[in-house]
């Protein structure tokens, strides 16, 4: 088994506070505020590494995948867009994958197949369909 983690760090109030996430390994940092997250202020936002995450993993899966079935993948790129909108409250309401494989001696048909697999297949595909989210907190009053 493995396991990864972040942490996120939150001051003040939503519309003037800020914070800072920070990923475990420490390869990637960030800012972040509500401009960030809901405007177009400076900084990155969750759903922006909800997107990173995404691409990420389609790209290994879809890899693994085409070798699985024989095929040698040459290279696959993706960018993952995540739509965030303010209906009901904020809420994550689509994820377009937009990738691009280069693969010799492969079919659309077949390439098309395993491509939906991967995107099935995928951990995070997986994980964002609803996984169970425990909670650990502790109140510390200041």
């Amino acid at each position: 088994m493995s396991v990864k983690f972040a942490d996120a760090q939150w001051k003040g109030d939503l519309k003037s506070g800020s914070g800072t996430v920070k990923t475990g390994s420490g390869a990637l940092e960030g800012n972040y505020t509500f401009a960030s997250r809901f405007e177009n202020g400076k900084g990155t936002n969750p759903e922006e590494l909800i997107a990173a995450a995404h691409a990420g993993c389609y790209s290994m899966a879809l890899s693994n995948e085409l070798a699985k079935a024989g095929y040698e993948p040459v290279s696959v790129a993706t960018k993952a867009e995540v739509t965030l909108e303010m209906t009901n409250g904020p809420e994550i309401t689509l994820i377009t994958l937009h990738s691009k494989a280069v693969v010799n001696g492969i079919e659309e048909d077949e390439f098309m197949k395993i491509a939906e697999a991967a995107k099935v297949g995928c951990p995070i595909s997986k994980a964002l369909k609803g996984p169970e989210i425990k909670l650990n907190i502790t109140l510390n009053k200041a």
